[in-house]
């Protein structure tokens, strides 16, 4: 599942979800477009695992969930806690992020 949330509401993803990969985004970021469909792809990979997109600019209660000062950043979150997280524009590093939390 991918959705692009538009509310900062990320913390009741994280609670309601196993497991949950987010991308932290800012309409501005090139990296992060160029990610967008790469981090889409693994959506559809992975039904069970909530694939959320978050404007780290417009909802800053969602961006403190993982340290977020650069940008892309990813970030994995299971059973409502933070697992793990990677700044990158390599899809290699997102899928070996995203490898991590759905085979366990």
């Amino acid at each position: 599942m991918l959705k692009q949330l538009d509310q900062d509401n990320l913390a009741e993803w994280v609670s309601s979800n196993d497991t949950v990969v987010v991308q932290y985004m800012a309409s501005w970021c090139g990296n992060c477009r160029l990610m967008k469909p790469k981090f889409k792809k693994l959506a559809t990979e992975h039904e069970d695992t909530a694939f959320l997109l978050v404007d780290a600019e417009k909802f800053p209660e969602s961006r403190k969930l993982a340290t977020v000062d650069n940008l892309p950043t990813f970030a994995t979150f299971k059973n409502g806690n933070f697992v793990n997280q990677v700044q990158t524009n390599k899809f290699d590093n997102l899928k070996e992020l995203v490898d991590e939390i759905t085979s366990n």
